[in-house]
């Protein structure tokens, strides 16, 4: 008599991705893969090339990997909170749907462990459906479509295929607004308040914006939302896009455009926090809490303090928990066996 399997449902946790290490070979090996990504950089491919490996490549890594030497840790820090937020949704979620055969992994766009070599995996051992969960709060074309690009080359291959769910992105949930706001709650009743709340989020040109990613628009609407949250009024907090890259415009206003402005306008404390970002990275431990904070004393504000990305707090880890319970419910009704 044949057996019945529990269906199989693979949960893919990805994160953009860092370096294998903190050297100049191994940023420059990320960089090359990350910075040839056309979602990343829309300049026609030819000429971008070029302009990557001519003037890019043979200078950046050096500095790039001289900050990522200073917030390095045993290894990269978005790579170890990736880890530790997968090992709490393993330890989570297989108990409570025990009618599937659970496989959570953690991928990165770029870099390792890559969403290409997780995919690869799955075709080794079929499974009956896949899950997967960008970890990018706003969707945008530069972060969250490669994963959706790379999952559709990898269908082009498979004759089996299986169900696939994607987790666009929850940059209003309700959880997820509630975890940023007692972010800030905890940290001001440890370390007080400030003049002002800046939510920086990553950027992007603003002639991505133009033709339609509604990232910046996304934003805008999270900070919104934690500012009603936390009871702030207009001003107080404000929004702002950092870590421009060449000539072009990019969404406005810019962080250190606008802190320098608030420190030249007697502003005297700022408190930032990024909720772009789901792990605390390079970008947030040395672009926002360290070079930012010596341009905003410089331009004469007094006290600046970073409050950390959500990371592995239980409220994030419970958000991101039912996210996927939200799928995984779904599926009881199309795939789970009968008793």
């Amino acid at each position: 008599m044949t057996s019945v399997k529990k269906p199989k449902v693979s949960i893919i946790v990805a994160n953009l991705g860092t370096p294998d290490e903190a050297s100049v070979a191994g940023v420059r090996r990320f960089l090359a893969q990350f910075l040839s990504d056309q979602r990343v950089i829309e300049i026609p491919k030819p000429l971008w090339q070029i302009i990557l490996r001519l003037f890019i490549l043979p200078f950046r890594p050096k500095r790039v990997a001289e900050a990522y030497a200073s917030v390095w840790r045993e290894d990269s820090p978005m790579r170890e909170i990736l880890f530790e937020q997968v090992k709490h949704i393993q330890a989570q979620l297989p108990s409570q749907f025990p009618e599937f055969e659970l496989n959570i992994v953690p991928a990165m766009s770029y870099g390792h462990p890559g969403i290409q070599q997780v995919l690869h995996n799955l075709t080794q051992d079929p499974h009956d459906h896949i899950i997967l969960l960008p970890l990018f709060p706003q969707y945008s074309a530069t972060s969250t479509a490669p994963l959706y690009d790379a999952l559709a080359k990898w269908t082009l291959k498979q004759r089996n295929l299986p169900g696939i769910s994607i987790i666009r992105d929850y940059y209003q949930h309700p959880l997820y607004i509630q975890a940023l706001a007692q972010s800030v709650r905890d940290f001001r009743a440890e370390h007080g308040s400030a003049d002002k709340l800046l939510m920086s989020f990553h950027g992007i040109p603003q002639p991505y914006a133009d033709k339609g990613d509604p990232y910046a628009d996304r934003c805008r609407i999270t900070a919104k939302l934690v500012a009603q949250q936390l009871g702030l009024t207009e001003d107080q907090w404000a929004v702002s896009f950092q870590s421009r890259f060449g000539k072009q415009e990019w969404v406005k206003p810019y962080t250190d455009a606008l802190l320098e402005e608030w420190a030249k306008q007697g502003v005297q404390s700022v408190q930032i926090m990024s909720p772009a970002f789901s792990a605390d990275c390079l970008e947030t431990l040395e672009e926002l809490a360290i070079e930012n904070a010596e341009n905003f004393k410089a331009a004469g504000g007094q006290s600046y303090a970073y409050i950390p990305a959500l990371n592995a707090r239980d409220d994030h880890l419970q958000l991101l928990s039912h996210l996927l319970q939200a799928n995984l419910e779904a599926l009881r009704q199309t795939l789970a066996i009968s008793p």
